[in-house]
């Protein structure tokens, strides 16, 4: 576990007020403070000035008589933080009562976890004192204001309200002046995509605001996760974003497996670091050309179309699942790699690494496509680093952070990670990232296969002791994936969370369309390409 050498300079900030501070079992890989409520702001204002990010917000209700209330104390919400510095992690924690679900908003502090707050409050009531944007987030009219899904009271079924009404009155915040106009794109939208509202402020075509209002695909993942099994949790993790199936399940099971002092495999866990390569080398294929695609380079688009589908069809051939769902499953994988399938994919990867190479020097140095994505959309390295991203995303903008590389898990602890990093911000430079990713992706593909264990691919889950608590790390496709799990008494999942990259790369959207013209929106959200379905939960 890593050993937060910074952690002492942490408390030191917090002064004579640590003492209120209690050191907790840790929460592998992670260190484990558990703070009084009057210490979160100075928490998060200490860890800003120490150049921490935040992976992450989540409330878990304690509500119900399963749950661990200690010495008779009423119902609670247990509100949980993750903090991240040079690979280590610390999550702070506190409990606020059910009856007066007040605490401090970091989000003044760290922009990034706005949504994040404004989320947990409306699925469990905890209200943000000084959190900079009150409006509801994911209600979307579904549910009365006084009522909270995640609450022990709100039933999984749901409550028959009628017909929701429109959520059309969200207050969008106006640019005043003359001149200015106000475009409203989506929800729904003409391409086959999730649902999603973009409302444009603009002078002539320049983007002056952008704001955005998610959440149209609301499915309730959290309160489904409630009573499940392992197995079933899996199953649902791998549901959370479909284009992120093996990350989501492998977050998830990696939490479980650490609440349940679990090791997988080591043949289990190489073949999941090989479906996790192979689903970040698909998406990116599909980005490069619908990005290109967006600026009417469809050459680009149809070769690497091409070039997916054939990838994805092997997939289905070797792992029965063209997106891989349900192959990764608690204490390891369900499906081996047979020794036909071992020597497919040596040939694959050479195939597609001769493939991609033309390809991708005319994406690189093609005039037509430099002069539509060099300066394109620019995000900042302070901007990026104020909202947290992580992946693509902010390795375009100099953040060089990767859970494979900096907080490795195994097998990537035993793999060179060759991390893609640009400075410029820009959409080219999210392109330029990706290349680099399916390079090394592809590089890590073929020293899996050298180096593949043999032996089982899975191992019991033990049952887990009440009330054990799980975080996973992993570093999927669109960067670092959070996933907190803890156990009830019967060995079923009382409380799942998962904290998909979008949560903090959508935001960034919106600041790096400013300056640019209107018709270059459509390239900038591709080259972010945020999950609706990840952030929506």
């Amino acid at each position: 576990m890593s050993g937060c050498d910074w952690l002492s300079d942490f408390l030191s900030r917090l002064g004579e007020s640590s003492a209120n501070i209690h050191d907790a079992k840790p929460l592998a890989p992670a260190r484990r403070l558990i703070l009084d409520p009057a210490l979160w702001e100075p928490a998060a204002r200490a860890a800003v000035a120490m150049g921490l990010r935040h992976a992450g917000v989540w409330v878990d209700p304690l509500d119900t008589p399963a749950d661990p209330v200690r010495d008779g104390a009423e119902p609670r919400l247990r509100v949980m933080a993750c903090l991240e510095r040079d690979g280590d992690y610390l999550i702070l924690e506190t409990e606020v009562p059910l009856s007066r679900p007040h605490l401090a908003s970091q989000a003044p502090h760290f922009p990034g976890i706005g949504r994040l707050e404004r989320h947990a409050h409306d699925l469990t009531g905890l209200i943000w004192t000084d959190q900079p944007d009150g409006r509801r987030w994911t209600r979307h009219q579904a549910w009365p204001e006084d009522r909270f899904p995640l609450r022990a009271d709100f039933p999984v079924s749901g409550e028959d309200t009628g017909r929701a009404p429109a959520d059309a009155e969200y207050p969008f915040a106006p640019i005043q002046g003359s001149g200015v106009h106000e475009i409203p794109v989506g929800p729904v939208h003409a391409g086959i995509i999730e649902p999603g509202h973009f409302r444009f402020q603009a002078m002539g075509e320049e983007v002056l605001r952008l704001e955005e209002r998610l959440g149209y695909v609301h499915r309730g993942v959290e309160k489904l996760a409630v009573g499940r099994d392992p197995s079933g949790l899996a199953r649902l993790a791998g549901r959370v974003s479909g284009d992120s199936t093996v990350a989501h399940a492998w977050a998830a099971c990696q939490a479980m497996e650490r609440a349940t002092g679990c090791e997988a495999p080591p043949r289990a866990l190489a073949l999941r670091a090989l479906l996790a390569e192979r689903e970040r080398i698909a998406n990116h294929l599909g980005d490069i050309g619908a990005i290109c695609n967006d600026v009417g380079f469809a050459f680009a688009h149809v070769q690497c179309a091409r070039l997916r589908e054939q990838w994805q069809r092997r997939s289905r051939e070797l792992f029965g699942h063209r997106l891989l769902m349900d192959v990764v499953i608690p204490g390891g994988v369900a499906q081996d790699l047979s020794v036909g399938g071992f020597h497919d994919l040596r040939l694959d990867h050479a195939a597609l690494r001769q493939a991609i190479d033309p390809i991708f020097d005319i994406v690189e140095d093609l005039p037509s496509l430099d002069d539509r994505l060099l300066t394109t959309g620019i995000l900042s390295e302070a901007d990026a680093r104020e909202l947290g991203c992580t992946g693509y995303v902010g390795k375009a903008s100099g953040l060089a952070f990767d859970v494979r590389r900096d907080s490795p898990y195994p097998p990537y602890d035993r793999l060179r990670v060759e991390v893609p990093v640009q400075t410029e911000g820009d959409v080219a430079a999210r392109v330029r990232v990706r290349l680099g990713e399916v390079r090394g992706s592809l590089w890590m593909l073929d020293r899996l296969l050298d180096d593949l264990p043999t032996g089982e691919i899975r191992t019991p889950l033990p049952s887990p002791e009440a009330g054990a608590l799980g975080l996973g790390l992993i570093d999927g496709w669109r960067g670092e994936i959070l996933s907190f799990v803890r156990f009830d008494d019967t060995g079923r999942i009382a409380r799942y969370f998962p904290r998909d990259p979008s949560w903090f790369t959508w935001p960034a959207l919106e600041r790096l369309i400013l300056g640019n013209i209107v018709p270059d929106f459509p390239v900038c959200n591709k080259s972010v390409n945020g999950s609706y379905a990840g952030h929506d939960l």
